[in-house]
């Protein structure tokens, strides 16, 4: 048999539980219609198309109607050009990011994810001592590094002088800027042009292999990027903030692979 007493307790309980469970189903209720709430208002704010154009308000670079190119609005729609976007535009400076760095030279076999090519440059003009240094970089989209640097950095030349330009490159040159800069380089006989590359780009094509022989041909000094070569890199190129590069493990076994391969098919 229960005991009396407890009765009274226990009813008590139980009321207070079912006030919680109400508590609870009232908040989430009024959380439910302050959601339908805030929807109704956003719905009541949009405004189609047809009616902005009819309001005053272009639906694109327009207004009363009419279109970007100038097209009137036909049964309420605005009839738009597509817009073609510029191509990526080579960038230079003096001083790289050290993310950049670290990704796009990392001399891995595989280079999944690197579609720039990054080029520091060191260049002695021969004429008054001043030695220019400086970063490139594209995006695969327009002018690639190498040809760019003849258009922005050495766009004059003068037969007289002896110009001495060394590159460091996240990649060696592919094909068609191989074939252009063999083109420069029989134009500019003075022209002495040392590559030091982390990677060599591809370098199972064959399309590549001739390119890298006629580069070499033209007199051209082709080497891949060693260990020293990347520390040397990252305190001249970089702002690294005075932080001390740390290589990765198997920086000088890839050194090793890609000098091989490229020494094989220079041969």
């Amino acid at each position: 048999m229960a005991d009396k007493k407890s009765a009274p307790v226990v009813r008590r309980k139980e009321r207070l539980v079912d006030k919680k469970k109400e508590a609870k189903a009232e908040v989430k209720e009024k959380a439910k219609l302050e959601v339908k709430e805030k929807a109704k208002e956003d719905k009541a704010k949009e405004k189609k198309p047809a009616e902005a154009a009819t309001n005053g308000e272009a639906a694109v670079n327009g207004t009363n109607g009419v279109g970007a190119e100038g097209e009137a609005a036909e049964n309420g729609e605005v009839k738009v050009e597509p817009i073609e976007l510029p191509p990526f535009e080579i960038m230079s400076g003096d001083r790289m990011d050290p993310f950049f760095y670290k990704f796009q030279f990392k001399n891995v076999e595989y280079s999944s994810g690197r579609n720039k090519t990054f080029l520091c440059y060191l260049m002695d003009p021969g004429n008054d001592g001043l030695l220019m240094r400086g970063y490139m970089e594209d995006e695969h989209a327009s002018d690639h590094v190498e040809e760019a640097f003849f258009q922005q950095v050495l766009p004059y030349y003068n037969p007289k002088t002896k110009y001495t330009v060394t590159w460091y490159m996240s990649s060696s040159p592919c094909a068609a800027c191989a074939a252009k800069v063999v083109e420069i380089l029989k134009a500019r006989p003075t022209v002495r042009l040392t590559i030091f590359s982390a990677r060599i780009f591809m370098w199972e094509e064959p399309e590549i292999q001739a390119g890298l022989k006629a580069l070499a041909a033209a007199g051209c000094k082709l080497r891949a990027m060693k260990p020293l070569d990347f520390t040397y890199t990252w305190d001249t190129f970089v702002d690294n903030d005075c932080d001390t590069f740390t290589l990765w493990e198997d920086c000088q076994e890839n050194y090793e692979f890609y000098q091989e391969k490229l020494a094989e098919l220079l041969e």
